[in-house]
């Protein structure tokens, strides 16, 4: 990264309102957060005042177990987007050219480019089929923001096996995979994996996260990664969130159970449903109209997300899966428009 590239890349668009008299349904994170989150956030204060252990045991294995891998693999991040910027940084040169889906998570793009590479946008049905020789980096979201599809087993590891077998590392970002039940592509020679604590556990301030990954890349990971990049409450909650497997099991029961209801109620109501495994949603709303969405929603307190900013999208919103009485508030609203 340099000056005159960093001056030069805008930022990207996120969800999310601040306002906390909004209903958002704009972020895509759990409503519920486990059970003694707060105790340990509160607890990590006296250890707070101490450096963190370096590197941090208890939490590389909580993340190896919740993970699916060893926790010597494991590199501790602050949040899934520090792991994804780590190996950006660490396998693209000015001038690369980098495998990309799109629509997709717009922060993919913008990283490759702080870094001088060159995004080459693959649609993201077909990025399973892309050639990755010639790229310095393949990327794939699984599920895939916006969208909320995700990708067979089979077809993936296929894909890592062709980039290995083209020397081009894979850069696999499964920050909503723990609400699918699919594996984790963890423990994949030449195969970086981004997991967030964000998503699943609705704590995006707390800022934890880690990458996956194995032989050189782990080596190069763990050089790479800033010492204390993680502070002792974001350890600490992380650690505890991460061990609460009822937690996880109970949320992905009740977000497929209001996803698959929502999505009734929306395409009954007229709206073009995509297919999705994720904590949301995405509505084509060309006959009525993205604005006439947005706002008809922010004049009903209610903040959805308008996808437009997501490159390959002109007439979408995304909605988040919340509450069941949060979602028949959303599904009164957009069905009134």
């Amino acid at each position: 990264m340099n000056f005159d590239t960093a001056r030069d890349t805008p930022r990207t668009p996120h969800g999310s309102s601040d306002d906390p008299d909004v209903l958002d349904f704009s972020a895509n994170t759990n409503s519920h957060v486990p059970e003694g989150t707060e105790a340990a956030y509160r607890d990590a204060f006296e250890a707070a005042r101490t450096y963190p252990a370096e590197p941090p045991a208890a939490y590389r294995r909580a993340a190896a177990e919740y993970g699916g891998c060893d926790p010597q693999e494991v590199i501790p991040t602050p949040g899934g987007l520090a792991a994804i910027r780590l190996a950006i940084d660490l396998a693209v040169d000015p001038g690369d050219s980098v495998a990309v889906p799109y629509p997709s998570f717009g922060e993919y793009a913008r990283e490759i480019r702080l870094q001088g590479g060159e995004p080459a946008f693959v649609p993201q049905a077909e990025i399973l089929e892309t050639d990755p020789a010639g790229h310095a980096l393949a990327v794939v979201c699984n599920p895939n923001n916006p969208t909320g599809n995700a990708y067979d087993d089979g077809d993936l590891r296929a894909f890592a096996a062709d980039c290995r077998a083209a020397g081009t590392p894979l850069l696999v970002d499964e920050a909503f995979l723990e609400f699918t039940g699919r594996s984790s592509l963890a423990g994949e020679p030449g195969v970086i994996v981004a997991r967030s604590l964000t998503k699943l556990f609705g704590l995006p301030g707390i800022r934890a996260g880690f990458a996956v990954a194995i032989d050189e890349w782990r080596e190069a990971l763990a050089n790479a990664r800033r010492t204390w990049n993680l502070g002792a409450p974001a350890l600490a909650v992380g650690a505890h969130c991460m061990r609460q497997s009822g937690f996880v099991a109970e949320t992905r029961d009740r977000v497929a159970s209001e996803r698959e209801r929502m999505r009734e109620v929306l395409s009954d109501a007229g709206y073009d449903v995509h297919p999705s495994e994720s904590p949301f949603l995405l509505l084509n709303v060309v006959d009525r109209g993205v604005d006439a969405v947005v706002d008809g929603a922010a004049d009903a307190g209610i903040a959805v997300r308008d996808a437009t900013t997501f490159r390959g999208l002109d007439s979408h919103v995304r909605v988040a899966v919340r509450t069941p009485a949060e979602n028949d508030r959303l599904l009164e609203v957009l069905r009134a428009l």
